[in-house]
């Protein structure tokens, strides 16, 4: 039964509400898991089975959430796992938790996909429609070369993103000012987020 320090003072810097919830949950776990360990995770306090993550919980301003990694495939896709993040939605009281012999066994559940080695399905990717470069960035380009052979070689996503950025504009002059920049970055082949891409 690894606890790790981190936890326990994630858990005391949560509002009063939060702390009996998170603790009760750690307890749950711990009692039908007695092998898990306990890490953080994305900031958030995470429960490890055999290396995978089990379940993780989390307390905010007005609520505290509990999930299952493979939450759809332990609880269901219930309304409550849709209302917020987790497998039990909000949880505001130690009442909007299930019952002990009910969480022990949904643990239980989520402990056998582990030692399965089922895989959580990943979400449908759904393709995005094709765009069209607008008028006034296809006169652009055709103005500066440098541009216009960068933008052509660029991959569909990465023209899609200087496209986006100019359309995505609401004032005229926004937009004039996005076309004028994109264009000058375009000519020194710079992709539209190169200020964020590692060097």
């Amino acid at each position: 039964m690894a606890r790790d320090p981190r936890v326990d003072a994630y858990i005391e810097r949560q509002a009063e509400f939060a702390k009996p919830i998170l603790e009760q949950l750690r307890e749950a776990v711990h009692a039908a898991c007695p092998p898990c360990e306990e890490t953080i995770k994305w900031g958030m306090p995470a429960f490890l089975y055999k290396g995978s993550i089990l379940a993780q919980m989390a307390a905010f301003k007005a609520h505290a959430t509990f999930g299952f990694w493979q939450g759809a495939a332990v609880v269901g896709d219930t309304e409550r796992r849709r209302e917020a993040m987790g497998s039990f939605g909000r949880i505001v009281s130690l009442e909007d938790l299930p019952d002990g012999e009910t969480m022990h066994g949904l643990i239980a559940k989520a402990m056998q996909l582990v030692d399965s080695g089922e895989k959580a399905p990943r979400p449908a990717k759904h393709s995005k429609p094709a765009f069209e470069t607008p008028p006034d960035l296809s006169a652009a380009l055709a103005a500066n070369d440098a541009a216009r052979q960068t933008f052509e070689s660029f991959p569909p996503s990465c023209r899609r993103e200087y496209v986006d950025w100019v359309t995505e504009a609401k004032r005229p002059e926004t937009r004039a000012k996005r076309l004028a920049q994109a264009v000058e970055w375009m000519a020194k082949g710079k992709r539209r987020n190169w200020k964020y891409e590692q060097c």
